[in-house]
């Protein structure tokens, strides 16, 4: 091994765990002590800062720099890398968004061309759903997303080809799927697959994470009107934790009414005209809709059912009777 490649080596074994001894290391590289202190100089002269101990629990490690060396990913982490940084240039904060596409179009440039199309068609085939981000790996105590299933249903939906797989439902139903992929979205935490159910013959909504084994069936997807795919998921997340649901007009272009409104909350009906926004607000019962809405920090209307405009009301009563106007002295 030469010694550029070594020093590679050597980079992946210390980002992998916290600390190595020389002997492990020896071992590892096959090479003698000696030739692991030579690379330990030639990566800390190129500014990464291996920390060494001595002693018999003694070792080396990589520690935190006064500079940012350059990173080692595989190519997993460099999907995930840009799939983060793509969420999150959408973030409502201007400064935070112009660094992530910043960064974003760093790490695509220096991407191989194989892996800067999964970046591609994984981009392509995502719709956003809400503020970022997705995660990867589990975390926040949700179930981890395979990447390669993740790879697979994007590849799916951008040739628009059939897919069969495993499904587990969140009652721990399982059951073989075949489907025509269309869109992933993400919503915060988790991924979703909008696709048309061909068993069920309608569109569906399926977690990413309850997804295993999809292949290709080899057969083309049929033409059809695909829906709006961030809609469909989040009203298929909000009916099922929610059971009232309210149709609101908002005094407020869809713009403001997109950035104002929760997708988990309300899904936004196409616009009637440019200064209101129809939305469908969906919460546990009548009050907390109500009470939802008045907090709102413009104008509403409640177009329908009765019993969120008669909490309206109600709630908008007793805030008159807890602060009525003040009396002026004759």
């Amino acid at each position: 091994m030469d010694t550029p490649a070594r020093l590679l080596r050597l980079l992946v074994l210390f980002s992998s765990r916290a600390s190595w001894s020389a002997a492990e290391l020896t071992a590892r590289l096959e090479i003698d002590a000696r030739t692991i202190r030579r690379d330990v100089t030639r990566l800390r002269d190129l500014g990464y800062p291996i920390e060494s101990t001595t002693g018999p629990y003694g070792g080396y490690a990589l520690g935190p720099g006064g500079r940012l060396p350059p990173l080692l990913l595989d190519d997993d982490e460099a999907v995930a890398v840009s799939v983060a940084l793509g969420e999150i240039s959408r973030a409502a904060d201007p400064t935070l968004g112009e660094a992530a596409v910043s960064a974003l179009t760093k790490l695509v440039q220096v991407l191989p061309s194989a892996l800067r199309q999964r970046v591609a068609t994984l981009g392509e085939m995502t719709v956003g759903l809400g503020r970022p981000a997705p995660v990867l790996d589990g975390a926040g105590g949700n179930a981890a997303t395979d990447m390669g299933t993740l790879m697979a249903l994007a590849s799916a939906c951008r040739e628009e080809q059939r897919m069969r797989f495993d499904y587990r439902t969140g009652d721990d139903v399982a059951s073989r799927r075949h489907a025509e992929p269309h869109r992933l979205v993400s919503l915060k935490r988790r991924w979703y697959l909008v696709a048309f159910d061909l068993d069920r013959a309608d569109w569906r909504t399926f977690r990413v994470d309850r997804i295993t084994g999809p292949v290709l069936t080899g057969a083309p997807s049929e033409p059809r009107q695909a829906p709006d795919a961030a809609a469909l998921v989040a009203m298929g997340v909000a009916v099922r934790v929610y059971d009232v649901q309210a149709r609101i007009r908002l005094h407020i272009d869809p713009a403001g009414a997109a950035r104002e409104i929760s997708p988990t909350i309300g899904v936004l009906e196409p616009a009637e005209h440019d200064a209101t926004s129809m939305v469908a607000v969906i919460g546990g019962d009548a009050d907390w809709i109500a009470r939802y809405l008045v907090g709102l920090p413009f104008r509403f209307e409640v177009i329908e059912p009765d019993e969120v405009r008669t909490e309206v009301r109600r709630l908008a009563h007793r805030m008159l009777r807890q602060h009525p106007a003040p009396t002026v002295a004759k």
